[in-house]
């Protein structure tokens, strides 16, 4: 969901969704836009339910409803906010809340700048070795 310590590639899908996928087993994420109508409890997206909108320059995302079988920090009635704050030209500062009362006696959270990258993005797999990479 949010904790991927793997290099990620974002997209925009139109004007109603963008995409982010991290290359650790190929996971792609969608979040819909401007739309804060969460699906029913019943539906949960591997990812869980993410609806985005914007706040000035900062793209703000909510997330709910947890794949009870994904790995992550929440529980199923968790919920993360994530907040993406452009700095530059080559830097974002990626914000997230955790809530979840069910594992966590208060909401906790943290912070860190996601740095843009020319660099193409490398298959999650072992690479030792293997000379025909450059760098």
């Amino acid at each position: 969901m949010f904790f991927e310590w793997s290099p990620m590639r974002s997209r925009a899908l139109a004007t109603k969704r963008i995409s982010i996928e991290v290359e650790m087993v190929h996971d792609t994420r969608i979040i819909r836009l401007n739309d804060r109508k969460h699906l029913p409890s019943s539906i949960r997206p591997y990812f869980g339910d993410s609806v985005g909108w914007y706040e000035g320059d900062t793209l703000v995302v909510e997330t709910i409803n947890s794949h009870p079988k994904q790995r992550s920090f929440i529980s199923v009635g968790g919920k993360v906010t994530e907040r993406y704050s452009r700095w530059s030209d080559t830097q974002l500062l990626y914000e997230f809340k955790v809530e979840d009362s069910k594992l966590y006696k208060e909401s906790w959270g943290g912070e860190m700048s996601l740095n843009h990258s020319s660099e193409p993005l490398y298959e999650y797999a072992c690479h030792e070795g293997n000379y025909a990479l450059g760098g």
